[in-house]
C-alpha cells in the first residue's frame, strides 16, 4: 500500500510512570524490560516495522537516558530505506520553555518535526502497551471511511470501564459519544454498546490515525494536554471520527500489578500472546551472549533467555532475564527476575559481600526483581495481600508484590514478607 510511505508513527515515550515505580526509578516506562530481553518499546516500534511504515519519532522526557541508547543502537535502517527512526526528546525554546504537559501537548511542541516529514498521516502510539496489530489495516479503514480521526478500539469490560475512555458508535463506526475514564455508574450505563454483559463497552486503545491537516488544526487552535480526555471528545462534532475494531490481544502495562500478571502469563503454554510469530515478530537489540548453562536445575513454564547461568535450583511459572545467575538449593516462583546488565570481566574478582544475581538456598515467590540486584544466601521473600503497598528504601511491595530495585543489595537472612 503506496499510503504507508504517507504516514508517520509518532510514539508517545510516557511521563513520570508513578504506577509503575520502582521499575521507572531510572528507566522511562517504555525502557521497561518484558518478556526477559525486550523492552516495551520494542513492541510498537516491531509493529511499524511489520505494517510497512517506517517514519518512526518517539518523544521522550523523563529518565530517558536508557531509552535512547536502546533505540539509537537498536532501529537502524540501511542507506536503501527511506525510513528512519529518530527521538524528539522534550526541550526547552523561545516558543515554549515548559515541558511536554500531556499527549497531545507533547505532539503540539512537535509540530514543527511533524511538518518536516512531508506526510499525510500522523500515526499516534502509545510506548506501554503489548499487542501485535497490522496498521496498515487501520490505515485502510481510514481511507474507505474517509475518515479525518479514527480510534482503534476494542472490548472493555465493565470491571474496567473506569480504566478506559470508551465510546458510543453509529453502525457505520462513526464515533458519536466519548467519555474518558468514567467513574460514574449513571454515566457508564449512557456507553454500553455491546450484547455481552462481560464486555458491554466498547473503549479506546489510546491508538489514533489523524490526517496531519486535521492534527495541525486541532492543536493549535486550542490549549488541549491530553488527545483521549480533550481532543477526541471536542472533535466528535466537528470531525469525522472513526472507530475501527482490533479483536486481538491488547494489554496496557500501566501498573505494577498488570505488568506482573503479563509476564507471567507470557510463561504459560497457553501464553495469550506469541513472541515466536515468524512473520511479525517482535524485534529487539541483539546481544550476541552465550547459550544458558543449566546444572541441574528443575525448570517448569519458565521462559528462559540468553546468557543464564543456573545451578541446581527449582524453578516455576517464572521469567529469568539477560545474564541471570541463579545459585543452587534456590527455590523460586512466580516471580520475575530481571537479570543483569553485565558479568564480571575475565579474571575479575567480585569482591563484593554480596555476589550479582540469587544466593543459594533463597526462598523466593511472587517477586520482581529488577536488573543487577545481589540476592544474598537464604534471603526469603513472600508476597503480601492484594492492596498492599509500602516502601522500604530497598524493597517496595505495590498491590501485594515484592518489587527489588535495580542495583539493590539483600544481605544474606534477609526476609520480606507478611509477618
Amino acid at each position: 500500500m503506496e499510503r504507508l510511505n504517507q504516514i508517520m508513527a509518532v510514539i508517545l515515550g510516557g511521563g513520570v510512570g508513578k504506577r509503575l515505580y520502582p521499575l521507572t526509578k531510572m528507566r522511562s516506562k517504555p525502557a521497561v524490560p518484558i518478556a526477559g530481553k525486550y523492552r516495551l518499546i520494542d513492541v510498537p516500534i516491531s509493529n511499524c516495522i511489520n505494517s510497512g511504515i517506517q517514519k518512526i519519532a518517539i518523544l521522550t522526557q523523563f529518565n530517558s537516558v536508557s531509552l535512547h541508547r536502546h533505540i539509537t543502537t537498536t532501529y537502524n535502517f540501511d542507506s536503501f530505506h527511506q525510513g528512519w527512526t529518530q527521538i524528539l526528546a522534550a526541550e526547552q525554546t523561545p516558543r515554549s520553555t515548559d515541558w511536554y504537559q500531556g499527549t497531545a501537548d507533547a505532539v503540539r511542541k512537535q509540530i514543527n518535526e511533524i511538518r518536516s516529514a512531508e506526510t499525510d498521516y500522523v500515526l499516534i502510539l502509545a510506548g506501554d502497551h503489548l499487542y501485535r496489530m497490522d496498521y496498515a489495516s487501520m490505515a485502510e479503514f481510514h481511507l474507505e471511511h474517509k475518515a479525518e480521526i479514527t480510534v482503534a478500539v476494542q472490548p472493555v469490560a465493565a470491571k474496567d470501564a473506569t480504566r478506559f475512555g470508551i465510546l458510543k458508535r453509529t453502525p457505520d463506526c462513526r464515533i458519536t459519544a466519548f467519555a474518558e475514564k468514567p467513574r460514574d455508574p449513571a454515566v457508564q450505563s449512557l456507553f454500553i454498546s455491546r450484547d455481552d454483559s462481560q464486555y458491554p463497552f466498547l473503549g479506546s486503545m489510546g491508538i489514533y490515525l489523524f490526517s496531519v491537516a486535521v492534527l495541525e488544526d486541532l492543536l493549535e487552535n486550542s490549549t488541549y494536554e491530553d488527545f483521549g480526555g480533550q481532543i477526541i471528545p471536542n472533535a466528535l462534532s466537528t470531525h469525522r471520527v472513526y472507530g475501527y475494531d482490533f479483536t486481538g490481544y491488547w494489554e496496557d502495562i500501566g501498573t505494577i500489578r498488570s505488568f506482573y500478571e503479563t509476564n507471567l502469563r507470557l510463561t504459560q503454554p497457553d501464553s495469550p500472546f506469541n513472541f515466536y510469530d515468524p512473520v511479525r515478530p517482535i524485534y529487539t537489540r541483539p546481544r550476541f551472549l552465550p547459550s544458558s548453562l543449566i546444572n541441574g536445575a528443575t525448570l517448569h513454564n519458565v521462559l528462559l533467555t540468553d546468557g543464564c547461568q543456573i545451578d541446581d535450583a527449582m524453578i516455576s511459572d517464572s521469567v529469568v532475564g539477560l545474564r541471570s545467575r541463579i545459585a543452587s538449593g534456590v527455590q523460586m516462583e512466580k516471580t520475575i527476575m530481571m537479570g543483569a546488565d553485565f558479568y564480571a570481566p575475565p579474571g575479575h574478582q567480585d569482591h563484593a559481600a554480596v555476589q550479582l544475581g540469587i544466593g543459594r538456598n533463597c526462598r523466593i515467590e511472587g517477586a520482581i526483581i529488577d536488573k543487577n540486584a545481589r540476592i544474598g544466601e537464604g534471603v526469603v521473600i513472600r508476597p503480601f495481600p492484594r492492596g498492599t503497598d509500602m516502601d522500604q528504601g530497598n524493597w517496595v511491595v505495590q498491590d501485594g508484590i515484592v518489587v527489588i530495585p535495580k542495583g539493590t543489595i539483600l544481605h544474606p537472612g534477609t526476609y520480606i514478607g507478611p509477618d
